[in-house]
């Protein structure tokens, strides 16, 4: 004979917690797709820098215009968009978990079983 799994479905839930594992990978995947195509278009600026200085496009130019050609592929916010995508689906996992908590520990206080 099996052993059945109790389950408990508390209908005063706001979501759905498919949606919200689905919503998290996705942000993940998202992440790594924006990090994709960051590190593809830094490559490129950075291809193209060099293609400027050995075609001598820089001969002439002051201090300050050779300083914007080396700092403009760094200005990319690749950092902050796959960290907040990281972020967010790691908060929406925790969410999740401490609303799993919360319901665990409502059922112990009031005498029930797990």
């Amino acid at each position: 004979m099996k052993a059945q799994m109790k389950t408990h479905h508390f209908l005063g839930t706001y979501f759905s917690k498919d949606t919200v594992l689905r919503l998290a990978s996705l942000a993940k995947l998202f992440a790594w797709i924006i990090a994709g195509f960051y590190a593809l278009q830094w490559l490129f600026q950075l291809a193209g820098f060099f293609l400027q200085f050995a075609r001598g496009y820089m001969v002439g130019m002051g201090f300050t215009d050779i300083a914007q050609n080396i700092l403009w592929p760094l200005e990319s916010p690749l950092l902050v968009y796959f960290i907040v995508l990281q972020g967010v689906a790691q908060a929406l996992l925790m969410f999740m978990d401490m609303e799993d908590n919360t319901r665990r520990a409502a059922r112990r206080a009031a005498g029930g079983e797990e």
